[in-house]
């Protein structure tokens, strides 16, 4: 039925309805996200960082295989965001990165003793909140709750307000490192490839080490963790790219053989002054 009645009404019409009602299946969540303490010191926070690195350029850093190809140690002096748990990353490196950013609720509740104990500002989730005692203050660990959603499909330049979460913790950085004035973006060890298949979004549990990322302890054995939408992710990936050239900024991939195809290629080798 839902498919023949797209066929049927036009896709402005389609589409304006949808964001409709993806609007009003998230109004629960506004009251908290807008006026929690958590929330309201997050904001306050967030919008202090508003074009903080206007003009200069950025790292935004995967967590793919490729990653053993790529000499990092040559963004000690760059900023830099890492995700979700390339913190695995930090002894090898010798260095942390200048931010970090964790979206995924199966990862936080995995990671949360590991997470808190990063001297970085750290980015989260708000749905995360629920992981935390009620006497936890944000501002001391340095965390920083984003009101993110699944729904409601769009690029956001405004960090303190809400963000698509677009499939890919990738697009929430791509959107922080925007609202923090980056002019140019350059991404490596976003792989865009998976050796184990299945479901979009499926949780599955880890057997044994982990062929997908850097560190095969990443997810680990025992490790909970949900199969990669690579689809929806090109898609959140184009509007980047999008609202990055309308602002006259660029996203470049750098990942070493990497998969993804959206954002023109370069060097990364090319990009490091020895």
């Amino acid at each position: 039925m839902k498919s023949l009645l797209k066929r049927i009404i036009p896709a402005p019409l389609w589409e304006s309805a949808r964001e409709t009602r993806d609007a009003l299946a998230r109004l629960p969540e506004v009251p908290a996200a807008t006026f929690h303490p958590w929330r309201r010191e997050s904001i306050r926070r967030l919008a202090a960082l508003k074009d903080i690195h206007r003009g200069r350029r950025c790292f935004i850093i995967g967590n793919g295989p490729s990653l053993r190809q790529t000499d990092l140690g040559k963004l000690r002096n760059e900023f830099t965001f890492g995700m979700n748990r390339f913190y695995l990353a930090f002894p090898e490196m010798g260095f942390s990165t200048t931010y970090f950013v964790l979206v995924n609720d199966l990862v936080i509740e995995q990671s949360q003793a590991e997470v808190l104990a990063l001297g970085m500002p750290k980015f989260l989730c708000w749905r995360a909140r629920r992981f935390f005692d009620p006497a936890f203050e944000p501002s001391a660990h340095d965390v920083n709750f984003l009101y993110t959603s699944y729904t409601g499909r769009r690029f956001s330049g405004n960090a303190a307000g809400r963000l698509y979460e677009g499939a890919t913790v990738t697009f929430i950085t791509l959107q922080l490192a925007f609202h923090m004035g980056f002019q140019e973006v350059i991404l490596i060890g976003v792989d865009h490839n998976y050796v184990t298949k299945g479901e979009a979004h499926k949780t599955v549990t880890s057997e044994g080490d982990d062929p997908n990322h850097f560190h095969p302890g990443y997810f680990g054995k025992g490790f909970k963790w949900q199969l990669p939408d690579l689809e929806s992710s090109e898609i959140s990936y184009r509007m980047a790219r999008r609202a990055y050239e309308a602002a006259g900024r660029r996203v470049l991939d750098a990942t070493v053989d990497g998969k993804l195809t959206i954002f023109p290629k370069v060097d990364y080798s090319s990009l490091i002054t020895p």
